[in-house]
């Protein structure tokens, strides 16, 4: 198929006031060829069409074009916009995010076809190092505080509550009755029968909780709440609403001894206490590398994106969100959550999506400078150590490289952790000493 330039030439991109990475082509596919093109569409379907009355091939060709004629002109206009958009992108080598919209022009020569593509291109990114940029690598070390902090945590997972005659009090489990009601009504979700709540977790508002505390045994007690401005709940956001509540049990906490049932529940056979603490502490060791090398990655995704501020088509933005959108619903629905009742909005991880694809086009462009491609054997070891945490590690290992489509996700892996290497290397990056309760996220 020809293309036909205009005056001013059709490869001549023009960009846009829109977006800096906008840009429209103007061009013109002349008539008689797709007239050409769509006779040759008909003739070749008139060798096989069928139609009542006639054998397959000998259905008159005028039948055959009042029938097919508007689809094979509609496929030949396309494939015409098709090959003209491709000659001119690949004439100024233009690099094309997602898909152009096509504008046909009215009022032009009825000789010819006349007709904008509008499109977004991938930014021209030279790459900035990262020498200015700092990287602080956590350091701390575990020892028998750490292993007695982890060790309570555990302890408070197995609590166990009895029955207490008393008033209730912090860590207590309570059954309540509560209604709450808003200018008088009783509001959604503000009213439950027989409800458990442990006093200090955090569940439920700190003035409900202290609206609780001092109660005993078939009391209760009446008193108002204001909600937060942030509260999730939009139509109880910043009221002041009033709740009844009436205690029905209070029972006490109770928190396992560190003997060798306890060991045992922990999977130590033998109920050795001092070996339970050894494995603690190898566990902690492990995940508090998980935890410093996640957060060096952080700072280095971020040392990348200061250092290489771009622009991003929208096009690809959008598609990203989409594809975020829709990993969200599949995991509600995993979680047996009701998707039809839970819409789930793309524009919800527009931000996110736009850092995912900024940091995609840097991360590109690094890997491609510096030979930060993945290694063969950096894939199988990453593979072996996901492996290890299975019964049967050869079987995952054999499930790993039979698709090529999950051994692309493990390569990508290495990847990443080749160019978080490069910062790191290149970067100003020094050693910070963290706390415990901070690296681990138990600071609140």
């Amino acid at each position: 198929m020809q293309t036909n330039p205009q005056p001013a030439s059709p490869l001549d991109t023009k960009p846009l006031d829109a977006s800096p990475l906008e840009r429209r082509i103007d061009m013109t596919v002349q008539m008689a060829e797709i007239d050409k093109d769509v006779e040759q569409r008909l003739k070749k379907m008139a060798r096989t069409v069928k139609m009542p009355g006639f054998r397959p091939g000998k259905v008159p060709f005028k039948m055959v074009v009042q029938q097919y004629g508007p689809q094979a002109r509609s496929e030949a206009i396309g494939e015409a916009v098709e090959k003209a958009f491709g000659l001119a992108v690949r004439e100024q080598n233009l690099r094309v995010a997602g898909y152009p919209r096509i504008e046909p022009k009215a009022g032009g020569d009825a000789s010819r076809l006349e007709f904008s593509a509008i499109f977004e291109v991938y930014p021209e990114l030279k790459l900035n190092g990262v020498g200015d940029k700092t990287i602080e690598r956590p350091r701390i070390e575990v020892g028998e505080t750490e292993v007695d902090k982890t060790l309570e945590v555990l302890r408070k997972q197995r609590t166990i509550f009895s029955p207490a005659d008393r008033a209730a009090a912090k860590d207590d489990r309570v059954v309540i009755d509560f209604t709450g009601k808003l200018n008088g009504e009783v509001f959604q979700g503000g009213q439950a029968t027989d409800y458990p709540v442990v006093l200090g977790e955090g569940r439920m508002l700190p003035d409900f909780e202290n609206g609780i505390v001092g109660l005993k045994s078939g009391e209760s007690r009446t008193f108002d709440l204001t909600f937060p401005a942030d509260y999730q709940v939009t139509e109880l956001a910043g009221k002041q609403v009033s709740f009844d509540v009436t205690l029905k049990a209070v029972e006490a906490p109770q928190l396992p001894a560190l003997d060798a049932d306890f060991a045992k529940s922990l999977g130590i056979q033998d109920g050795d206490v001092a070996k339970m603490r050894a494995e603690i502490r190898v566990n902690l060791e492990n995940e508090l590398k998980k935890r410093t090398k996640a957060r060096i990655k952080e700072q280095a995704m971020q040392a990348l994106l200061d250092a290489n501020p771009l622009e991003v088509p929208k096009t690809l933005i959008e598609q990203e969100s989409g594809s975020m959108a829709d990993a969200a619903r599949q995991d509600l629905a995993n979680r047996g959550v009701d998707i039809k009742n839970m819409p789930v909005d793309a524009a919800w991880f527009t931000t996110q999506a736009e850092r995912r694809v900024k940091l995609g086009l840097i991360i590109a462009e690094v890997v491609q400078a510096h030979g930060l491609h993945a290694k063969p054997e950096q894939v199988r070891a990453l593979i072996d150590d996901q492996a290890q945490s299975y019964e049967q590690p050869e079987e995952v290992v054999r499930w790993y490289y039979s698709q090529p489509q999950r051994l692309a996700q493990i390569e990508a892996l290495a990847i990443e952790e080749n160019v978080v290497d490069w910062v790191v290397a290149n970067a100003q990056t020094t050693d910070k000493p963290a706390s415990f309760d901070e690296l681990m996220g138990n600071a609140a």
